[in-house]
């Protein structure tokens, strides 16, 4: 049986799929799915399943009873379009949270034993090497992460338009505003470093949000456009942007609502090695040449979860974080002047990266012991 990811309309489902019907599984876009809430209960509460039932809760299992994937996707900023990415965002229980050291980095351990072949088949007007080069970068790095091979990669031309539309353009009244793409909110490393940010900043910022604004996108337009400047603090997904954040930046494209803002970024993952966010980096610059937008550099951190929890009880500028700490007051230098920044990948902190690896795998262990699992439930097929 071969899996195939689409992100055809229904009426062209069938001349756009070049494989038979009879022979595979389709999932497309329903209206139905929910983003990835980053609650990681498909790791520590029901290990293997997605906790959200919306008919898009069981792709890791539907990913191992697969013979193949294929993947078709509109060529979207050097990766998948918003609906495939929500679709691979919601597939995370493919894999272990734990990790463990693959060709020098951290990626997650297999929860099973084969290695999956996945065909990416992208579509799009008027693709350019380097957003080809970026696609085939970034297949590249979620095969290796959610440890799968890549079979094939494709690029068919269409004819669609690439034109910005012109749209309702505002002049922005305010300065500053920090938008948190994170589905945890608060809670989440994206909120702690963006709080740190506020506070080596010498100009005022308001903070908005994503989550908040799902079911009013017209009204997060409203708000966005009234800034001059905008800080996306976003969490790594599969390797690339969160399926939330890749939806909100096609609405955008796509009306052309929004232009001439100055875009920073503070990125983070759970990973180890600042690197691994190189193509979130490359997204987000692809995002704003396409959309009349000016980038203006970024902020890497990786052990986010790490660096999340010291944040909660000592300086960012203390020995474990200073460089984090440093890089942050650099951001915020370039915030409050409107100046660009060359792209910071922080530092690892002072822990050593094994060490990393081993605490955060026990935290699993713990995790599972209070939602009333065993060690080896963490380890459930499906």
């Amino acid at each position: 049986m071969k899996l195939i990811i689409h992100d055809f309309p229904d009426e062209e489902t069938k001349r756009g799929i070049r494989e038979d019907p009879a022979d595979c599984v389709l999932i497309g876009d329903k209206g139905t799915i929910m983003p990835c809430i980053g609650c990681f209960g498909c790791w520590k509460k029901t290990p293997g399943k997605c906790v959200v039932s919306d008919g898009y809760d069981s792709m890791g299992e539907l990913i191992h009873a697969a013979d193949e994937v294929i993947v078709y996707s509109r060529l979207t900023f050097g990766g998948f379009s918003g609906f495939v990415k929500n679709v691979f965002d919601r597939s995370l229980s493919y894999v272990l949270p734990h990790f463990e050291l693959v060709d020098g980095e951290s990626h997650h351990m297999k929860r099973y034993s084969e290695t999956k072949d996945f065909s990416f088949r992208f579509r799009g007007s008027g693709m350019t090497e380097k957003e080809k080069d970026l696609a085939k970068k970034y297949v590249k790095a979620v095969c290796t992460n959610i440890r799968g091979n890549v079979k094939e990669v494709t690029f068919e031309e269409t004819e669609d338009s690439q034109d910005i539309p012109e749209g309702t353009q505002r002049l922005p009244s305010e300065e500053t505003v920090i938008l948190n793409v994170s589905m945890r909110e608060k809670r989440s490393n994206s909120a702690k470093l963006a709080g740190v940010l506020t506070q080596k900043m010498s100009s005022p910022a308001d903070t908005v949000y994503l989550r908040d604004h799902l079911r009013d996108i017209d009204g997060l337009m409203d708000i966005l456009s009234r800034y001059e400047r905008i800080v996306l603090a976003m969490p790594l997904y599969v390797d690339g942007m969160p399926s939330q954040a890749i939806r909100l930046f096609e609405r955008i494209r796509d009306k052309g609502e929004l232009r001439n803002r100055k875009i920073f970024l503070l990125a983070n993952m759970g990973l180890y090695e600042t690197v691994q966010l190189s193509n979130m980096l490359s997204q987000v610059k692809l995002f704003c040449e396409k959309t009349g937008n000016d980038y203006m550099g970024a902020v890497a951190v990786g052990a986010g979860e790490l660096v999340g929890g010291l944040m909660e009880l000592i300086s960012a500028d203390s020995l474990f974080l200073k460089d984090i700490g440093k890089a942050l007051g650099e951001l915020a230098s370039s915030v409050d002047r409107g100046s660009a920044l060359d792209d910071i990948f922080t530092g690892p902190v002072s822990f050593p990266r094994r060490l990393y690896i081993a605490i955060a795998n026990s935290g699993w262990k713990r995790g599972a012991k209070e939602n009333g699992l065993r060690k080896q439930d963490l380890f459930r097929q499906y």
